[in-house]
């Protein structure tokens, strides 16, 4: 892969300094035809070699180090790789921002964003003769917000209704629900038992929200992924496969939403 390379160096040396000693990240900047480029740096105890990647989620590039090895080097190996990242950033998908018009996904059908401006009321989506809108009473400054809060209430509502379902069957007590934009995560459960998730799941077929309610709810009798937390998940959604599938493969464009081009 062309992310993945390997420094190997000949003799007996000591790892270069400065050492990234006691630091979650560092930031560097990498330039490739007069464009610069943003790089985390993060220490990692178990690695072996310096591995760039290009998360597509949060579209930041981070580079994975050994615990002795250096910023110096780690500068020298992102650099090297200058073409690669230009590359992979310029083939990043365009953000789309929550404005008229535009469309968006509810529960995995494509809405188109409708603004009355002199109309009073909630915002709803609407399906007229199989046009699918979310009809917004604001004026145009207030637009995003008011989509992404609108977002976040159909969010809370079906995470709810399908926690409240699964925790009925496994006998379990009803959970604190969360709401997040997480980045590396669609959900969570806390050593407590609180359920965290992505506002964002919303946006996804619903298939795919319930998934992830019956995985978390499933967390609250196994706190692993151990064979009895992937069977009782199963047993909770028994077509759960093609809900991680759906992930996979579009999940990252969920995160591409409300964000300014």
């Amino acid at each position: 892969m062309a992310s993945l390379f390997k420094f190997r160096f000949a003799g007996k040396s000591a790892p270069a300094k400065p050492l990234l000693r006691n630091a979650k990240a560092v930031e560097i900047s990498v330039s490739h035809a007069g464009a610069d480029f943003k790089v985390l740096v993060k220490k990692s105890a178990t690695a072996k070699r310096y591995i760039l990647r290009l998360r597509a989620a949060t579209q930041d590039l981070v580079l994975s180090m050994p615990a002795r090895g250096s910023i110096l080097r780690a500068t020298e190996f992102a650099q090297k790789q200058s073409a690669w990242i230009a590359e992979r950033v310029g083939k990043l998908p365009v953000n789309i921002p929550f404005k008229e018009e535009q469309t968006v996904p509810l529960r995995g059908t494509l809405h188109i964003i409708k603004r009355r401006e002199k109309a009073r009321g909630t915002t709803r989506s609407i399906n007229s003769n199989g046009i699918f809108s979310i009809e917004v009473c604001c004026e145009e400054g207030h637009l995003s917000r008011r989509v992404t809060e609108f977002l976040h209430r159909e969010a809370r509502k079906d995470l709810s209704l399908a926690v409240g379902r699964y925790t009925e069957i496994v006998k379990v007590p009803l959970p604190r629900v969360s709401l997040k934009d997480t980045k590396s995560r669609w959900g969570s459960c806390s050593s407590r038992g609180s359920l965290n998730f992505s506002w964002r799941l919303i946006m996804a077929p619903s298939n795919v929200l319930d998934y992830l309610a019956a995985h978390e709810v499933a967390h609250l009798k196994h706190m692993d992924h151990s064979r009895e937390f992937w069977s009782l998940t199963r047993l909770l959604d028994p077509e759960m496969d093609v809900a991680e599938e759906w992930l996979k493969t579009h999940g990252y464009n969920l995160h591409r939403y409300g964000k300014s081009p």
